[in-house]
Formats: C-alpha cells, sequence, structure tokens
C-alpha cells in the first residue's frame, strides 16, 4: 500500500549543511550519551496520561528510533489536520494520529530515506491497532525549506509541529515562509527549537559538530520575532522556556560567551490589525486540558473565570480552532469577583527560563530537540 511516498523535490538539493546533519545523526551520534550538550533531553515533568496512553500503542521498534528528546503537542487536536516537520521514525505522528482521531489526518516530512521506509512499514500495523478503517496518517520525502515543493498543498494544515528542527536549517525564513503558505487561515505553528542571546560568529556557524548538537544553527531569540513579522505570522506566543548548558570544555571554548535556551513558541496565521482588549472564559471543554489550559507564559486560563486579555491573543482565539472552547465578552462590564486583569507578559526565553529556574526542558508537550533525520529524537 502507498502511505505517501513521494521523490524529493526537483527544484531543492542539499546543502553543505543537510549533508553534515544528516552525517552526524546517521553515522557519528549511535545514542543519546553520544551527545556533548543537553540540547536534546528528555522531558523533566511528566508526561500527561492521555497522551502515555497514545504512546504505549506504538511499535517498539518505531520507539526504539526515538532517543528521549521530548514532546511537542499543542491542544485541542481532535479533527485536525497536523504536520510534523522532521517526523524521523514517524512516533510522534503515530501519537498524533491518535490524538486527531479517524478524522483528523497526520502528514510527516523528513529528508531520510531511512526514517521514512521504516515510519512507512507500519502504517497498516498501527491504523489496525488504533481500530481506524482507512490510514490517516502518511509520510513525505522533502526538506523543510521547500513544503509545496514535495507535494504539500497551500492552505491545507490546521497545525504544523517541530521539535528542534528548524535550527538545523541554514535558511530560516523560507522555513516559516512554506510553514505560513501551507497553513489553513487561523493555523497555528507550534515548534521548540534553540535560541541564543546573541547573533553567532562565523567560527561557530562554519562548527560540524555544534550544527549537530543543535547550537550553530540557532537564531537570535529577537530575529525569530522579526522573522515571524516579515513572514505574516502573528507576534510568537512564548510558552516555556530552559537554559541548554554545553558540558564540553572544547566546544564551551569555541562558543564564549554566547549562551543558549530551549524555548517553545505559538505563532498564528490570522488577520492583522485586532488590537482591542477584551474578556474570555474558557469553558474547560479541550481534552487534557478540562481545568485549566497554559496558553502561553503570560495566560493559563482557568475554566469558567473570567479573564481580560490583550488584543493580539483576543484576536488569536477568535479566529484559531480554540474559538469553541471559550465565550467572549466585550470590555465595559462587570467582571464580577472571578475577573482577572492581564498581566505583563515575557519575550526574553532567557528571562522566561531564569524565572521557571529549570535546565533542560520545560514542558511535557514542549521539549527539544528531534531533527530532520536519524537524529537524536526521531
Amino acid at each position: 500500500m502507498d502511505h505517501g511516498k513521494s521523490t524529493c523535490p526537483k527544484g531543492f538539493s542539499d546543502s553543505t549543511i543537510h549533508v553534515d546533519v544528516k552525517d552526524y545523526y546517521g553515522k557519528t551520534l549511535k545514542k543519546t550519551s553520544d551527545l556533548k550538550t543537553n540540547a536534546c533531553v528528555a522531558p523533566v515533568q511528566p508526561t500527561p496520561d492521555f497522551i502515555r496512553q497514545a504512546l504505549k500503542k506504538v511499535h517498539p521498534e518505531i520507539t526504539a528510533r526515538y532517543y528521549g528528546c521530548g514532546l511537542v503537542v499543542p491542544e485541542c487536536l481532535e479533527g485536525c489536520r497536523i504536520l510534523d516537520l522532521g517526523s524521523g521514525s514517524g512516533r510522534d505522528c503515530y501519537m498524533l494520529s491518535q490524538l486527531v482521531g479517524e478524522k483528523g489526518h497526520v502528514t510527516g516530512i523528513d529528508m531520510t530515506d531511512g526514517q521514512l521506509e521504516l515510519a512507512r512499514t507500519y502504517v497498516d500495523h498501527h491504523m489496525k491497532e488504533f481500530g481506524y478503517k482507512k490510514p490517516n496518517i502518511n509520510f513525505v520525502q522533502g526538506y523543510i525549506e521547500a513544503l509545496t515543493e514535495a507535494g504539500l498543498e497551500n492552505d491545507s494544515f490546521d497545525v504544523i509541529i517541530s521539535n528542534c528542527v528548524v535550527n538545523l536549517s541554514p535558511d530560516k525564513r523560507l522555513v516559516l515562509t512554506e510553514a505560513y503558505k501551507v497553513l489553513k487561515d487561523g493555523g497555528e505553528l507550534y515548534f521548540s527549537d534553540i535560541y541564543s542571546n546573541g547573533r553567532l560568529t562565523e567560527e561557530i556557524k562554519n562548527h560540524k559538530v555544534l550544527w549537530g548538537e543543535c547550537l550553530a544553527g540557532a537564531l537570535c531569540w529577537k530575529d525569530l520575532l522579526q522573522l515571524a513579522e516579515k513572514v505574516g505570522f502573528s507576534p510568537p506566543r512564548l510558552v516555556t522556556a530552559s537554559v541548554i548548558t554545553v558540558d564540553n570544555k572544547e566546544l564551551q571554548d569555541i562558543l564564549g560567551d554566547f549562551k543558549f535556551v530551549s524555548a517553545t513558541y505559538r505563532l498564528f496565521k490570522v488577520p492583522k490589525g485586532n488590537t482591542k482588549n477584551c474578556k474570555v472564559i474558557y469553558n474547560g471543554g479541550i481534552t487534557g486540558a478540562e481545568d485549566s489550559f497554559q496558553f502561553d507564559c503570560q495566560y493559563t486560563f482557568m475554566a469558567n473565570e473570567v479573564v481580560e486579555v490583550d488584543g493580539e491573543v483576543a484576536n488569536i482565539l477568535t479566529h484559531s480552532r480554540f474559538a469553541e472552547d471559550f465565550t467572549f465578552q466585550p470590555l465595559g462590564g462587570p467582571t464580577g469577583p472571578c475577573g482577572v486583569k492581564p498581566k505583563a507578559g515575557i519575550e526574553d526565553p532567557f528571562e522566561l527560563a531564569l524565572k521557571l529556574g529549570v535546565q533542560g526542558p520545560a514542558s511535557a508537550t514542549g521539549g527539544c530537540c528531534s531533527t530532520q533525520s536519524a537524529g537524536c529524537c526521531k
């Protein structure tokens, strides 16, 4: 059975960086302990029960090719069409296949033949395990910088996820541009990645091992904010962040005073211009977040509680898949005893990591990192 086989896009080919990354993860690294930094580590908080149950149904051989670098799983996925950038062995795709349900669909894209072959081998097995009459999953060969060339249609996905893959691309703007094109209106790019506190030197950017360790390709976090705006996304919403440490002295000497953080952001494809604050009430209908829903580091919505949100968040909630999970009220009336005013947000992921006081991924569903190829996470 054909489960999404396709040839590599003709208009895009391996750069030197793509080749080096493939080589590092395909040949140099054999196990997680071979890594020289904690950019790729397991989540420090427990995985939610409904996700843990979904992972138990994934075939052991698929799971064995996942090297413990966390999960990137946003909320409210039932019936959604999801794209996983750098899907590797397909472990996350098969987990997501259960969360979206038989009426949803999951596509994984990866540039590595071996990983794709493994992922496709177990499609029929998992559909039988999940009790689905027909597959709701497929795997496509291609590059995250060339999604449309890989055969993915514009305006076709509700959610795109990515776990420490964007930093491995030499052209981040192209990655974001392609993601924006294939997202539906109201769609979300929910991704975890590595960021630096400044623009890296050429010596660092040309270091093969540091590329493989997810550091040499790290964006300065401020540049992400600018890139997202240029592409058309709403301003990135910071969800969580954690400090990355480098225990290898040789690599640390090359990195000098640069610091790194793993951060998870939400970027939405929503209309521009709405900046009016409003009051919202979370209805408590999201699976796994019935009592409270952490939207980002600024807003955690308690069920049935009135909260005043800024215009940016109000715009996202009203135009995204979360609209049905909230009741919206105009400002002006009494908020009542449960009314909560908006608090100041945090833009700087280093500031948030310091506030949270965590080292390594800070969220069970916002981990880092993974790769497009046979990397440490997929």
